[in-house]
């Protein structure tokens, strides 16, 4: 597979395409950002952590019958996957409450939520990513209505493997978001699943493991994606002398 030209560069994650026009290549980067791109970093290891964690994920929701775009890893950094034409929603699930939900309904930190809480969030940076309802993608037509149930459907059905997944681990799925993109015909799960874009809780002590810690100036953040890592047994290269 060869990589060509440049097609995205995001906050972390670069895309290019390949000479198969049904394929594209994603290349995790050491760069980490918050609070839209206004807080920006590079952390070394963190994109070839990411990597394999997405890798290891994806296959998982694979084998359990989510429909990915997930190929293959391609090398430390980059994956190969199925071209998608992207939705430009965020499906977003809440176990425990935390964050923005927090600062938007004045509940407390730490809430069990049963049953888990569902959004939907428009993918827009410059206007930071505003929640929107079914109303808003069916009058707009950013997708269909079954569309819509399809991702509500997929993004539960992650949830309860993925919550079973990082219990067995010692880790609470505290919450996340998902992107899907069309691809001949089907909605398949796109972007990437890392701690980057959820958030992971030591089950007993409540420390936090995810991209919060870089968010609220924690620190150990690489140390902490890899430490989740190897609770779940994804296999990292060895760091070179």
């Amino acid at each position: 597979m060869k990589k060509q030209s440049e097609l995205y560069s995001g906050k972390a994650k670069t895309v290019y395409t390949t000479d198969d026009p049904e394929k594209l290549i994603l290349h995790f980067r050491n760069d980490t950002s918050a609070f839209d791109g206004e807080k920006l970093q590079k952390l070394e290891r963190k994109g070839m952590v990411n990597n394999y964690f997405n890798a290891f994920i994806m296959q998982k929701l694979q084998a359990a019958g989510v429909p990915t775009h997930f190929e293959k890893l391609l090398s430390e950094d980059e994956s190969l996957v199925k071209k998608l034409d992207m939705l430009p929603i965020e499906c977003v699930v809440r176990n425990i409450s935390t964050g923005s939900l927090c600062r938007r309904l004045g509940v407390e930190e730490g809430l069990d939520l049963d049953p888990p809480t569902f959004e939907f969030f428009l993918k827009n940076d410059e206007l930071h990513d505003p929640m929107i309802n079914d109303s808003h993608i069916l009058t707009f037509k950013w997708a269909t209505q079954a569309e819509i149930d399809r991702m509500k459907e997929l993004t539960f059905k992650v949830n309860g493997l993925l919550k079973a997944l990082f219990a067995d681990a010692g880790l609470l799925l505290v919450d996340y978001k998902l992107e899907f993109g069309r691809y001949q015909g089907d909605l398949l799960l796109g972007d990437e699943f890392t701690p980057d874009g959820c958030r992971l809780w030591d089950a007993e002590t409540r420390e936090k493991l995810d991209k919060d810690r870089f968010r609220q100036g924690l620190g150990g953040v690489v140390e902490a994606y890899e430490e989740v890592a190897r609770r779940l047994g994804v296999e990292l290269p060895e760091v070179s002398a």
